[in-house]
């Protein structure tokens, strides 16, 4: 079973903002962190020697300064620091088989646009086979906890409580992966499990989507029946978990998006099917990763 993190690095702000979530992270786990930069030279390259030279020069250099810069911030954190020479998407769908989560940085829209997908992100979301989160520029330790008290910072009061994680759940694909990292992860944290179901009934021609709504004349109460149902084996085996439900009537996305102001992670699923375009990661994990105002996690799921 894997032991590690793993971070895919380069050398923006986003790349490094993913190096110190994925630091982290691997803290709450237990487990290594493992940085991974890809690099490729270009042939017919004239000169090819010394072009490629150069390139793979500054791929260290890169690689080094996000070690470094991990390393100094956690330094009894075990760090590896891995180059390897092929596409991204190639170097990370086959560094995923080995991670327990994949942390990629955002290029991002801004703290209160969202994220922005580049095509290596979103082919990589759509074919990881494990757990890939999605990190924006300037996300810090402080973002992820509640608030202190006269404006002292987590790193000066590591116990001020983390911000709740979010789950987006639909009803009808239940996943034992995707309530499982959820609840790991708010286990690990310490903090509450936020779980929210949407039946999206909004009119059918709004922006994103086809709404997912709910069949007709099922009241509610049904819903939240079929929600407290599916959880209640989760609490009875995360029992310090505190979980809060909510059966919300808008769109799943907008939904989401609201809960992930508050939260210090949001988790979603991908199932894993492919259509005649090939794999991809659903229209609401679509939307959310968009908009979401917190780090995103995406699990695969049957």
């Amino acid at each position: 079973m894997a032991q590690h993190v793993t971070a895919g690095v380069d050398a923006t702000a986003e790349g490094l903002a993913a190096a110190h979530w994925a630091a982290r992270e691997a803290l709450r786990r237990g487990a290594g962190l493992r940085l991974v930069h890809a690099w490729r030279g270009q042939p017919g390259s004239v000169p090819p020697v010394s072009a490629d030279t150069a390139r793979r020069h500054v791929a260290e250099r890169t690689l080094r300064r996000s070690a470094a810069s991990v390393r100094a911030a956690h330094p009894g954190l075990r760090v590896e620091d891995v180059l390897l020479s092929d596409s991204p998407v190639t170097v990370l769908l086959a560094v995923a088989e080995e991670a327990e989560v994949l942390v990629l940085g955002s290029h991002g829209l801004g703290r209160i646009a969202g994220f922005a997908l580049g095509s290596v992100s979103q082919r990589v979301l759509a074919r990881s086979s494990c757990p890939v989160v999605l990190v924006r520029a300037g996300e810090t330790n402080a973002d992820e906890h509640l608030p202190a008290l006269d404006g002292v910072s987590p790193e000066e009061i590591p116990e001020t409580p983390y911000r709740d994680v979010v789950l987006g759940l639909d009803t009808e694909h239940l996943s034992d992966e995707l309530l499982g990292f959820a609840f790991e992860s708010a286990r690990r944290r310490g903090s509450g499990l936020r779980v929210i179901h949407a039946m999206g009934v909004v009119p059918a021609h709004a922006d994103d989507g086809p709404p997912d709504t709910a069949p007709a004349g099922e009241p509610l109460t049904g819903r939240d029946q079929v929600l407290l149902a599916a959880l209640r084996p989760w609490c009875e085996k995360f029992p310090r978990v505190l979980v809060t439900e909510t059966v919300a009537e808008g769109r799943a996305a907008a939904e989401l998006v609201h809960a992930s102001a508050c939260a210090s992670l949001l988790v979603v699923g991908r199932r894993t099917r492919n259509t005649r375009l090939g794999p991809h990661i659903g229209s609401v994990t679509h939307a959310v990763l968009h908009h979401a105002r917190c780090p995103v996690a995406v699990v695969p799921h049957t």
